[in-house]
């Protein structure tokens, strides 16, 4: 017997700088919050939000990427673990789009590359984690 899922429900990264990486999130992806710690928050909702180590919750229609900010070193994909974490986007036009908005930016990423069913462009946030974006053919 298998355990029958139907997608994602969230990922978490851990990072190192929550400050820098909301900036990095933020202002390459723009997605909507779900849920954070709000600012002037009392001692019960931080109790009650604790779960987000002072982090944050997006919202990407369904599923969740959360960031928690308790790292002490960076991110290595050949270590055990997260290699790399992929967002589908529509089409190869949008990947020229996302090379045009990470420049602007100044992000550092790969040239786009046909790997044969799809399109990808590799870039990587702050904290060195492997990020891609992929566009179907």
């Amino acid at each position: 017997m298998a355990i029958n899922t139907t997608s994602i429900a969230h990922v978490r990264l851990t990072v190192t700088d929550i400050d820098q990486s909301r900036q990095f999130y933020d202002s390459v992806f723009g997605w909507p919050i779900l849920v954070e710690v709000p600012e002037q928050a009392d001692a019960a909702t931080r109790e009650m939000l604790s779960f987000l180590y002072g982090g944050v919750i997006y919202d990407l229609g369904g599923a969740l990427i959360g960031l928690r900010p308790v790292a002490a070193d960076r991110f290595d994909e050949d270590r055990v673990g997260l290699d790399h974490l992929a967002f589908r986007i529509g089409s190869k036009d949008e990947l020229d789009s996302a090379v045009d908005h990470l420049d602007f930016l100044g992000i550092a990423h790969e040239p786009i590359k046909d790997i044969g069913p799809a399109y990808i462009l590799e870039f990587r946030d702050p904290d060195n984690i492997a990020l891609e974006l992929s566009a179907p053919k």
